[in-house]
C-alpha cells in the first residue's frame, strides 16, 4: 500500500520565491490535496512566542468557572461567535456529542465594506484583556497565509491566480479556540464517544496551529487512519467540503477526526485552534467547468457558499 502524500512545505518559499519556487510549492500543494488532503507548512510567519502567548490565552480562557464562560454562549448565533459549551456540536451522521468545549472569532470589518451588517459582533472575553489582542492578531496572519494558499491552489487550478480573492475579502472566516476537556471517568463513556468524531470541515481551507497533545487522525483512500504528526510550530493545512465541491472532487476534503487518549492520558485536557478559511455568502460553488469531463461527472448541486454554510451547520446541531 503507498503512503499517502502529506508533505512540509516552505510557505515562504511561495510568498518570496521567484516563479519557478511558487510553480514548484503549487504543483506540490496541488498534489497533496488531489491526494491526501492535506499537508504541513512551515516559515509562515507566526513566531514562537506568538503562539506560546495564543495557548496561554486559550488555556486561561478555558480555565474560567463554567458560569463566566456561559455569560459569552449566545445560542442565537449557532457558535458562530464567542463561548459554546459541551455537548452542543456532534459529527454529521453521529450519535453522540463531541467531547469538547470551544470559543469561535469571526471577521472584524474594518474597510465600510457593506457585508459587516452579515456578521455579529465578536464576543470580547473581559477577564482576559489578552486573550482578544492575541486571537485578533492570529486571525489576521492566518488569513494572509490562507490567501496566499488559495492563490497557489489558483494556479494549480489553472484559473487566474487571484481568483479566490475577491471571494475571501472579508470572508466569513472563523478562529476557533478548542479545550477538549479532561476525561474524568473513561467507564461512563458511551461506546461512540471521542473528543471529535469523524468529519470534514466546512469551508475551503482550514489552517490548525500545531494542537498541544496528539490525537489528530485522517482517513486514507485505504481506508485506514493515519496520525498526522507535526511540530507545534508548523501549520497543518486541510481542503475543507468547498473546496472540494468547487473542484468536483479534484481537490480531496479528508475525513479526520480527534481520538480520545490513552487511558493513563484521559485526565488531560487537549488544546487547538484552527482557522477556518471561509469565502463571502454570495460565492457560487458551483464545481468548475474545467473539473467535469466524462471520467469525472459533476456530483454536486449548485449552491452558494452561505446556503451550503446553513444546511452544514443544522447537520451538526449547532443550528435549529
Amino acid at each position: 500500500m503507498s503512503t499517502p502524500y502529506i508533505p512540509c512545505l516552505d510557505l515562504g518559499s511561495y510568498i518570496n520565491g521567484n516563479e519557478e519556487q511558487r510553480k514548484k510549492f503549487s504543483d506540490d500543494l496541488g498534489r497533496a490535496f488531489n491526494e491526501s488532503g492535506f499537508v504541513t507548512i512551515t516559515n509562515h510567519g507566526l513566531s514562537q512566542d506568538l503562539i506560546d502567548q495564543l495557548y496561554q490565552n486559550i488555556k486561561a480562557a478555558f480555565a474560567l468557572p463554567v458560569e463566566i464562560k456561559r455569560k459569552y454562549e449566545k445560542v442565537e448565533l449557532a457558535g458562530q461567535r464567542g463561548y459554546t459549551s459541551a455537548g452542543k456540536e456532534t459529527a454529521k451522521g453521529a450519535k453522540t456529542a463531541d467531547l469538547k468545549e470551544f470559543w469561535q472569532i469571526g471577521n472584524e470589518v474594518s474597510d465600510g465594506d457593506p457585508i459587516k451588517s452579515e456578521y455579529p459582533d465578536n464576543e470580547v472575553l473581559e477577564e482576559i484583556p489578552e486573550f482578544n489582542k492575541v486571537t485578533r492578531e492570529i486571525y489576521q496572519k492566518l488569513e494572509e497565509n490562507g490567501k496566499h494558499l488559495l492563490r497557489a491552489i489558483a494556479t494549480y487550478l489553472e484559473l487566474p491566480v487571484n481568483y479566490f480573492d475577491e471571494h475571501v475579502h472579508n470572508g466569513n472566516s472563523i478562529l476557533r479556540g478548542i479545550h477538549y476537556f479532561p476525561i474524568e471517568n473513561p467507564d461512563e463513556l458511551p461506546d461512540d464517544a471521542v473528543r471529535a468524531g469523524a468529519h470534514e470541515d466546512i469551508n475551503l481551507i482550514t489552517l490548525l496551529i500545531g494542537a498541544s497533545a496528539d490525537g489528530l487522525e485522517v482517513l486514507t483512500a485505504n481506508q485506514e487512519w493515519l496520525a498526522i504528526k507535526a511540530e507545534h510550530t508548523d501549520i497543518v493545512v486541510n481542503v475543507g467540503d468547498m473546496l472540494q465541491r468547487l473542484t468536483n472532487n479534484k481537490l480531496k476534503s479528508t475525513t479526520h477526526r480527534v481520538v480520545n487518549p490513552p487511558r493513563e492520558l484521559m485526565k488531560t485536557s487537549r488544546f487547538s485552534v484552527p482557522f477556518f478559511l471561509h469565502p463571502r455568502s454570495n460565492m457560487d460553488l458551483t464545481s468548475l467547468p474545467s473539473t467535469i469531463d466524462a471520467e469525472h461527472p459533476k456530483v454536486y448541486s449548485d449552491m452558494t457558499a452561505g446556503e451550503y454554510l446553513d444546511e452544514r451547520l443544522r447537520e451538526i446541531g449547532l443550528k435549529k
